[in-house]
């Protein structure tokens, strides 16, 4: 549990969010046309909530799988090394893989899981982020499509936590301390 009291203020509305995973599902299913089958990773846990949201909008087929990695556990900030604490479950050989992360804000995860993704060798690897904090990049990577870019805030909802906290939100917030 946080130590610190804090508030929550909205940052990006529910209804934004839908806006624009509307918008990036057209421009997905139109390069992934023809694809036999898309897998869609979800980094977990963050993304679960954007991911959901994103293949109920795409119109493609599609297999869902997860990969875990965490290089943050309960703290605010990144200790700069990643694990992988659950792998797939299905091989991407030969396959269109489109990985879904909640934010991108070192790089150091999403730089780590796609270059462990490209050794299994996909026929095609993209990523997409709900939220890009250029701004804190520190490995040199950028999602190929990107939700929202934003400040140097910390974030919580949509999936997105503070101690294992908030993530039932439906909105993006930015946290707050008050103490």
């Amino acid at each position: 549990m946080p130590k610190r009291p804090y508030v929550i203020d909205e940052m990006i509305s529910a209804k934004a969010i839908a806006a624009r995973i509307e918008a990036l599902c057209r421009e997905i299913t139109k390069e992934f046309a023809g694809t036999d089958k898309l897998v869609v990773v979800g980094l977990l846990r963050g993304s679960f909530v954007f991911i959901a949201d994103l293949v109920r909008e795409l119109d493609l087929p599609i297999e869902v799988d997860f990969l875990e990695a965490s290089s943050y556990g309960d703290t605010m900030e990144s200790s700069r090394e990643v694990r992988i604490l659950k792998d797939l479950r299905g091989a991407i050989e030969g396959r269109d893989v489109l990985v879904v992360e909640d934010i991108v804000d070192t790089g150091h995860t999403l730089n780590h899981v796609i270059g462990l993704l490209k050794s299994r060798h996909p026929a095609r690897l993209k990523s997409i982020a709900l939220l890009d904090k250029p701004s804190r990049r520190e490995a040199e990577i950028r999602a190929d499509w990107i939700g929202f870019e934003i400040p140097d805030e910390f974030v919580v909802g949509y999936g997105i936590d503070f101690a294992q906290r908030n993530r039932n939100l439906p909105f993006i917030g930015k946290v707050r301390f008050t103490g």
